[in-house]
């Protein structure tokens, strides 16, 4: 049995492509368990992937096929990357009728940099997994990559990972990819150096932030040895206060902010009062668990600290 769906604004979930455009039409949702397919979505749940779907897009070089049974979808906000922080997400359907499938694991995921000049590779800060974020999106699974460098002359981007579907095992090893420049009044991750460790301090989706008080989200990552391999989450507890100012209007700053502090998923989070539009400099002290100032906080002749991200509204 099959269930449809007559609607003005919905494609046929069978395919995957969030870009395309179906008219008023009425739509065959595959998944339904009552066909024996238990290892797929539910006609809601196969719903609410698909309208997930339109908020992102596909990366068609990240995405592969296992076994000639299944296809694995890669998607990033807007179909590309840029330097700091992206999310990145996945989708897994059966190729013979595009079901969605529910159980499936990404791993290994390993951005890597080949510096030409230098004949040196280095990777980059990643999220310690790749997994279901929202109970609505029980088949999307999300990771993310922080970028310390864009693509240029100086180097090229690959990434690669593992995909295991129903027990079928493949994935992409090494896929080139383009890092793009962030613009003009935009940096979104910053480094510091303590104790002979380098860390690397990544703002997550500030473009999102709006006028007044914003939940401040944040991750502190740690260069690895080799440097080859992708930076875990930083086991050390830190506390990264900050001092959000105009440089364009008298370095002005705003009230009631609030240092970030390490929560239960690893994340850092705070908040931050951006009090009219334009750009801002969130200067940044970061301190350990003694409260000892490990980075910034070093009152150059301006009076801010050096480590700041920059943010335009």
């Amino acid at each position: 049995m099959r269930l449809f769906l007559a609607t003005a604004v919905l494609m046929g979930l069978t395919s995957c492509n969030s870009n395309d455009d179906f008219g008023s039409q009425a739509i065959e949702i595959p998944g339904i368990t009552i066909d024996g397919d238990i290892d797929c979505c539910s006609a809601e749940e196969a719903l609410q992937v698909y309208r997930f779907l339109q908020t992102v897009k596909i990366i068609p070089e990240l995405s592969t096929t296992i076994d000639d049974k299944y296809d694995i979808f890669a998607y990033s906000r807007n179909g590309s990357f840029h330097t700091g922080y992206n999310e990145i997400f996945f989708v897994a359907t059966k190729k013979k009728n595009g079901n969605y499938i529910k159980n499936f694991d990404i791993t290994g995921l390993t951005p890597l940099m080949l510096m030409v000049k230098m004949n040196m590779k280095h990777s980059t800060p990643v999220s310690g997994s790749v997994e279901t974020f929202n109970k609505d999106y029980l088949a999307v699974k999300r990771g993310w990559i922080s970028f310390v460098m864009n693509t240029s002359e100086a180097g090229s981007w690959t990434l690669g990972y593992n995909v295991n579907v129903l027990g079928a095992n493949g994935g992409i090893e090494a896929a080139d990819i383009i890092v793009d420049a962030l613009p003009e009044g935009q940096q979104w991750l910053k480094s510091f150096k303590a104790d002979n460790n380098n860390y690397y301090l990544s703002l997550v989706n500030p473009s999102d932030w709006k006028t007044g008080k914003n939940t401040i989200t944040a991750y502190v990552s740690k260069k690895n040895t080799p440097a080859t391999t992708p930076y875990g989450l930083a086991p050390e507890q830190f506390v990264i206060e900050i001092d959000p100012r105009m440089p364009d209007m008298g370095n002005h700053t705003s009230p009631d902010n609030v240092a970030l502090t390490k929560q239960a998923d690893g994340s850092y989070q705070g908040t931050v009062n951006l009090t009219m539009t334009g750009r801002w400099r969130i200067h940044l002290i970061v301190k350990d668990a003694q409260g000892n100032i490990v980075a910034g906080g070093d009152d150059l002749s301006d009076g801010y600290s050096s480590l700041y991200w920059e943010v335009t509204i």
